[in-house]
């Protein structure tokens, strides 16, 4: 696609994801977003030719400077990609990023290693990463799938699911945006259900003897000077 076509798409693109995008020439002046994935798409181009790298490399992290959002000029990404709010944004050097993929703040797309090859996530279509989520290593989330919040995701994600949770240990699969029963079974339902199981069994009634036996106890507060 030519230049301008691609500005254009990123334009409309920002107006069906952001309710409070009211024009094209506004959103291009003040979206950061925007800013950081067309110069990104610059820097790519640089990337494919060796002799610039060093140069794509610097522009990127101007880039940072002036947006908080890095992506390095090497990461894959597809056509209306959207990153609403953008600060802290990182997506790393291997990151592959499908068409209509929408991220927000302080989302990182990194690696869980110190090994040069494939170390970071593929993220497929249409996929939706919540604020503050980690996507680590070099696994895939499938397509139609979005990350909740604060998500910790270090294994594949199938397509048509939600993760959720620090650990992420469990989807609900099949109960996507698009509907479809429910299984939770996330880690923190789990830790939801067994606190209720210890706050719903029955205490032993304190005796009068039990109360005396342990005498108040007193604290002395340092006084004022």
């Amino acid at each position: 696609m030519k230049l301008l076509s691609i500005v254009r798409e990123d334009l409309n693109n920002a107006r069906q994801h952001d309710p409070a995008a009211r024009s094209d020439a506004e959103n291009a002046l003040v979206y950061s977003g925007l800013h950081a994935i067309w110069t990104y798409r610059l820097a790519h181009r640089m990337w494919a030719r060796p002799a610039l790298r060093g140069a794509a490399r610097i522009l990127t992290q101007v880039t940072r400077f002036f947006t908080g959002i890095e992506i390095h000029p090497g990461a894959t990404i597809g056509r209306r990609f959207f990153i609403d709010h953008g600060m802290g944004v990182v997506i790393g050097e291997t990151a592959e990023i499908g068409d209509d993929v929408m991220v927000y703040h302080g989302v990182t797309l990194g690696g869980r290693s110190l090994k040069q090859g494939k170390r970071h996530p593929t993220i497929g279509d249409r996929v939706t990463i919540g604020a503050g989520a980690k996507v680590l290593g070099p696994l895939r989330i499938g397509d139609d799938s979005a990350i909740g919040a604060n998500a910790v995701v270090t294994r594949d994600v199938p397509p048509n699911s939600i993760a959720t949770g620090i650990r992420t240990n469990g989807f609900s699969a099949g109960s996507s945006r698009g509907g479809g029963t429910s299984a939770r079974q996330t880690w923190q339902s789990r830790r939801l259900r067994s606190a209720c199981r210890v706050l719903t069994q029955p205490t032993a009634a304190a005796s009068p003897a039990s109360l005396s036996a342990s005498p108040p106890v007193r604290r002395r507060w340092p006084s004022a000077r």
